[in-house]
């Protein structure tokens, strides 16, 4: 009997879901590897300071991949795959959420929408980076076309991204947000209010910012950086809701990233990103056991420090080839389109 894509999806999700199961006494071990490291290298960026500055650096440095590391507690307390208990993961969520500058319960709903939604070209908008086909990108202005380009630019996306993600993307709530989430964005806010006020008061505001600035400057950065190359990439799978796929939007459009066992330990093994998008509930410290032991899962795309790097010249989605593109791709395009046009 030949198996179907429904037989081959219901197969997929029986073998992985063993995985989705949190251990309590591992996520508190995480939490103590994570947390606790966190507050004593800033704690110490503070003390050095004194010393020199170039040490201050080199504490927020270090920092920011703690930062990172907390975040994906943070974002495992939002899939509810942290803990069993959903107080448990509200509770470390919201005290994760501080230490990164992210609102438990709005980011909760966004990304939820982002998974139900990832790879959709019909769905995007919310809880993506923005990404245009090269139809919509060739059917705008010159002044639409400079903003996208402006957007996509790599000291621009990775550089001044970071300062607008917490300075004002996570400080506001979105106009269909309902009371509870308000309400967890203005404790968010006030919360940091109070400590980034304090730090500020007794420490003063040029070395806040050495130690929290640029930790979290330097972790927003390597974060949006993450998340990019985890979708974009050549033949990275996009579709139109008609013809979307759970499956395939989890494993063909979410990459393998291969990283060395430090960083992947630091990112909280994200770069099984296709497993995490096939199964949300999967924790963050079973996603490399649930690759290895699911021999279809490793078919994803792999990409390597190097190879990602590539990535960074994709701009636009070529909706009939499914593949991403570059700018002078799509310019090659549309003079291609002109002349025929002409012809």
């Amino acid at each position: 009997m030949v198996s179907t894509h429904a037989d081959k999806t219901k197969q997929l999700r029986k073998d992985v879901a063993p995985f989705a199961k949190s251990e309590t006494r591992l996520s508190i071990q995480q939490i103590l590897n994570t947390l606790v490291p966190l507050l004593l290298i800033w704690g110490a960026g503070y003390v050095l300071l004194q010393y020199s500055p170039w040490y201050t650096a080199l504490c927020s440095i270090l920092a920011s991949g703690f930062v990172i590391r907390a975040f994906i507690i943070f974002h495992d307390c939002t899939h509810g795959s942290f803990f069993k208990s959903k107080k448990a993961n509200a509770i470390i969520g919201n005290i994760t959420g501080i230490l990164t500058s992210f609102p438990y319960e709005k980011w909760k709903r966004e990304h939820t929408i982002h998974h139900a939604t990832s790879s959709n070209l019909d769905k995007r908008g919310i809880g993506d980076i923005d990404m245009l086909t090269v139809d919509e990108y060739l059917e705008k202005s010159k002044l639409g076309r400079l903003g996208y380009r402006l957007y996509r630019n790599p000291i621009v996306l990775f550089g001044l991204g970071p300062l607008f993600m917490v300075l004002i993307l996570n400080r506001f709530n979105r106009k269909d947000a309902k009371r509870k989430e308000r309400l967890n964005t203005y404790f968010n806010n006030i919360a940091l209010l109070v400590i980034c006020t304090t730090l500020i008061l007794i420490f003063g505001w040029s070395t806040f910012l050495l130690v929290h600035g640029l930790t979290l400057f330097i972790a927003g950065s390597l974060g949006i950086w993450l998340f990019y190359i985890q979708h974009t990439y050549e033949d990275s799978y996009f579709e139109v809701d008609s013809e979307w796929d759970y499956v395939k939007a989890a494993v063909e459009g979410s990459s393998y990233y291969k990283l060395p066992k430090v960083l992947q330990w630091i990112t909280g093994n994200i770069g099984f990103h296709h497993v995490h998008h096939l199964s949300p509930r999967v924790p963050n410290y079973k996603l490399e056991d649930a690759h290895e032991s699911v021999k279809p899962l490793q078919q994803a795309t792999t990409i390597t420090i190097k190879t990602s790097l590539e990535s960074i010249r994709y701009k636009l989605y070529d909706a009939e080839n499914y593949r991403f593109i570059t700018f002078k791709e799509a310019a090659e395009l549309e003079a291609t389109r002109d002349r025929t046009v002409t012809n």
